[in-house]
């Protein structure tokens, strides 16, 4: 009983973040409610275990959130004016998402071993910065989101086991494994919407 009182708030905000991934997979709009409430909670939770980048980032996530709702709503495609579709990450953007990153990493770094008492801030700044970048390319529905996030999950699963949150440790655990079936599932999305486009249909 001590353990889930001691990891009470841990083991509800895995329990929000299971529903959160899921919505997810499905790309549901709803995900966007949990990508709020969840990463509100964590604020303290990452803060009171030291992974102050972390504690940061969900500041962010909180903000970015309500951003991706709105774009995922309201948003809609140029010439049918329907809601934005699952497409492919365009080549353009990739050299901005990349500067995007170091620049990201760099400067949570620095920051975490000037501000801070981080014992992991080249890791810690790492995920952040790699966060940044996934949340801004799940907001536009690109495909390719997925595979930040298989990186930032994987990180983030050593990195909670180290500081002692084992339920999200293990969350994210899974989060690499669904990562895997959420880009199989939205690569399906994306030729489905290809071939209902296609003038041959």
């Amino acid at each position: 009983m001590d353990f889930f009182l001691q990891h009470g708030l841990d083991l509800f905000t895995t329990i929000l973040g299971l529903i959160y991934i899921w919505l997810e997979y499905r790309a549901s709009i709803w995900l966007w409610f949990f990508g709020i409430v969840m990463p509100a909670l964590d604020i303290y939770l990452y803060w009171s275990h030291g992974l102050y980048g972390d504690a940061g980032m969900a500041c962010y996530y909180t903000v970015a959130a309500v951003y991706g709702f709105l774009v995922w709503k309201f948003k809609k495609t140029r010439k049918t004016h329907q809601p934005l579709p699952i497409i492919h990450m365009p080549h353009r953007l990739y050299l901005p998402a990349v500067i995007a990153f170091f620049a990201a990493w760099g400067g949570t770094y620095y920051i975490l071993i000037t501000f801070t008492n981080s014992t992991v801030p080249v890791l810690d700044a790492f995920t952040n910065a790699l966060s940044f970048v996934g949340l801004w390319a799940l907001a536009r529905k690109y495909l390719e989101q997925w595979f930040f996030w298989m990186v930032v999950d994987g990180v983030c699963t050593i990195l909670y086991i180290q500081k002692g949150i084992p339920f999200k440790a293990i969350l994210y655990g899974l989060y690499v494994v669904i990562a895997v079936f959420g880009y199989r599932k939205w690569k399906q999305m994306t030729k489905i919407v290809t071939n209902t486009k296609s003038p041959n249909r």
